[in-house]
């Protein structure tokens, strides 16, 4: 299975946000959407990815207010990226190195979606599944060895 093929599933909604956006903006969006991160966009490309890891660790730094903090002060300008044609088991890899919760997708420099380990996860066991009932219905039908 492909990154192109999750993100067909899942619809191609792209949640972002400017760099010099409070944090605080940010943090309401992703409530009120019920997102974990926030592409930061700049211009019109990708200038990295806000996560809620990044807002806890403003919030620890600040004393638990992020007062008049910016986007750009706090988000990862170097997030780990994926490109639609890669394998999803090459993505699991690579998040779980990185310890990567989210990762934008780009085609080129374009901002195809962003897929979730939640995302990854999903896929993996319905693939797996969908093996597992094959494989079972496959040993169901072969003739048994002493009975042909």
């Amino acid at each position: 299975m492909l990154v192109s093929e999750i993100l067909r599933i899942k619809g191609n909604a792209l949640y972002t946000i400017a760099p010099d956006a409070p944090v605080l903006d940010a943090v309401k969006a992703m409530a009120q959407l019920d997102i974990g991160s926030l592409v930061v966009m700049d211009k019109g490309r990708m200038a990295g990815l806000l996560t809620f890891a990044e807002v806890l660790v403003a919030l620890a730094d600040r004393g638990g207010a992020l007062g008049d903090a910016r986007v750009s002060s706090v988000f990862d300008a170097n997030p780990l990226t994926a490109e639609p044609s890669l394998d999803v088991m090459e993505l699991r890899r690579n998040m779980l190195e990185r310890h990567a919760r989210y990762v934008p997708v780009m085609d080129g420099t374009t901002l195809a979606g962003v897929v979730s380990f939640h995302d990854v996860a999903k896929a993996v066991y319905e693939e797996q599944s969908f093996e597992n009932r094959m494989l079972k219905s496959y040993i169901q039908d072969v003739p048994n060895a002493e009975g042909q």
